[in-house]
């Protein structure tokens, strides 16, 4: 049995992994440790397998961005130092796809990161480090998922399903974008879990996503229809290069399928297959409806 620590104990992302997992209770044991104080420094990580580090600082005031380099930083390393001295085998850091410093584009193998926002910086700092105290006996896997969306998730799939169902006219735009279904990913944590397997990894959906189709997906599952139109194109077009924010919707922004991580890939010389749950269910997954 794999015994897994989650750090966060209201994250999203660890809560949803453990109701994952917890269809093979006789595999997984899972646990949760908050770590909005320094509490957690007196518990003892001996006997653990995996640390699944989701808890992080994503918004903080302008004036005090120092906390995230404190939290999602220095927290990070002294986590994964203390868990390698105990004798955990595996550290698995939740990144982000924003170390790119980017809100559109294709990224590949080659890519380099260049963080832009505090939060990315101090996310690519600490990804630094830990691959720094990587080792034979102490794998670190880092996750920098796409957009991640499911029932109850908060985020820009939020905003998006909001837009479906009140604009009366959705722009038809061609795009593409990487995002991953919940337990599509807690699918792929599970796996790597079970390989005790390190490394830099891009977890997403098979197929890229076009936003005007995901709009009217979300639309159906709610019992609306949303009507399309090339009318505002322009507008769009014009507003993709002032606006971060339409950028995040209409942008093309996706990870080649063909790096690790990516459907496909090879774990121990196997290809994976950890898309349980199709695009279309997905959505109707997400939108709560049968």
């Amino acid at each position: 049995m794999k015994k897994i620590l989650i750090t966060g104990v209201n994250s999203y992302i660890g809560t949803s992994f453990e109701k994952w997992v917890s269809q093979y209770p006789d595999k997984y044991s899972v646990d949760f440790i908050s770590i909005r104080d320094d509490h957690w420094k007196e518990k003892s990580f001996s006997g653990y397998d995996v640390i699944f580090h989701t808890a992080a600082i994503v918004h903080v005031k302008e004036d005090d961005t120092n906390k995230y380099f404190k939290i999602n930083r220095d927290t990070t390393v002294e986590l994964a130092k203390k868990a390698k001295k105990e004798g955990v085998k595996q550290f698995i850091f939740l990144s982000t796809m924003g170390v790119f410093g980017t809100e559109t584009g294709y990224i590949t193998k080659d890519t380099k990161p260049i963080p832009k926002t505090p939060y990315a910086q101090s996310k690519y700092e600490a990804e630094q480090i830990l691959l720094g105290i990587n080792s034979t006996d102490f794998n670190v896997s880092i996750l920098r998922p796409p957009i991640v969306y499911g029932r109850g998730c908060p985020g820009n799939y939020v905003r998006l399903a909001k837009l479906a169902i009140t604009l009366p006219i959705f722009p038809e735009i061609k795009n593409e974008r990487s995002m991953i279904y919940i337990d599509n990913l807690s699918e792929f944590i599970r796996i790597i879990i079970d390989n005790s397997q390190g490394g830099i990894y891009f977890p997403q959906n098979k197929d890229y996503v076009n936003t005007t189709d995901l709009v009217r997906l979300i639309a159906k599952a709610r019992g609306k229809e949303v009507k399309t139109s090339k009318v505002f194109n322009w507008a769009v077009a014009i507003g993709l290069k002032l606006s971060g924010t339409l950028r995040k919707v209409f942008g093309t922004f996706v990870y080649d399928k063909r790096i690790s991580g990516g459907p496909g890939t090879l774990i121990n010389g196997v290809k994976i297959d950890y898309e349980v749950v199709s695009f279309g269910e997905s959505i109707i997954s997400t939108e709560g409806r049968e």
